[in-house]
This record gives structure tokens, C-alpha cells and sequence, in this order.
């Protein structure tokens, strides 16, 4: 059994945490599954800006978590769920880091979207 390295952050691979108090609305199928004021907007190293919601502002009933996971050695275990309104397009849409690393506390209780994988986040 190998142990997954784990970075922190740093000039090489920059990683920053910003409230945004801009309210975010995601749809899937129609529905409202998020709506927040309350975002954080992750910037990490030259990647897009990803949207950071609440659990609380999330319809939680409207996912299912999926048996997919990931791992990031900056952010720790992710963990996946699906939106069954938006069909095969919607699988996997959403990831959390429920047990965050440390410098990542911030995200803990947070999730994000796929851009590409629901019909509007705005």
C-alpha cells in the first residue's frame, strides 16, 4: 500500500479562497438544486475559478451519491454525487471534500458543479 502525497500550496501551485457574496443559482432539468449568497470561489493555479456552495443552499434530496471518488494532493478525497434530473449528462456532476487537508479547511461542507455537467449556473 503506497500513502498519497500530500502539498500544500505555494508559489509553484497557488491556490486561493474568497468569499463571493454574489448569489449563484444552478439548474438541472428545470429544477433549482442550488441557491446561495454564500459561495467561495477556489482559484487554483492556471485552472478556472470553481464556485464553492453551502451544503445547507443545495437540495441535497435531488442528488445521489455515486461510488466515484477522486483525489487531489492539495484538497484531499473527493467524493461524488449525481443529479438524476439531468440524466447521463448530470453522472458525477458534483464533487465535495468532506475531510478536507488542512490548508483546504474552507471547502469542508462545500460542494461544487460541473459546469458541463448541469444545464446553468449562474
Amino acid at each position: 500500500m503506497t500513502d498519497k502525497p500530500v502539498k500544500i500550496p505555494g508559489p509553484d501551485h497557488p491556490i486561493s479562497i474568497e468569499a463571493n457574496p454574489s448569489r449563484i443559482v444552478v439548474k438541472v432539468g428545470g429544477k433549482i438544486i442550488a441557491d446561495t449568497s454564500a459561495a467561495l470561489t477556489l482559484r487554483e493555479a492556471s485552472y478556472p475559478p470553481v464556485q464553492y456552495i453551502p451544503r445547507r443552499d443545495v437540495d441535497m434530496a435531488a442528488l445521489m451519491r455515486s461510488e466515484h471518488t477522486s483525489y487531489c494532493p492539495y484538497k484531499g478525497d473527493a467524493s461524488y454525487y449525481s443529479i438524476p434530473a439531468g440524466g447521463d449528462r448530470s453522472r458525477n456532476a458534483v464533487w465535495t471534500y468532506e475531510a478536507p487537508f488542512e490548508a483546504m479547511a474552507q471547502i469542508k461542507d462545500y460542494v461544487a458543479f460541473y459546469p458541463d455537467r448541469i444545464d446553468e449556473i449562474s
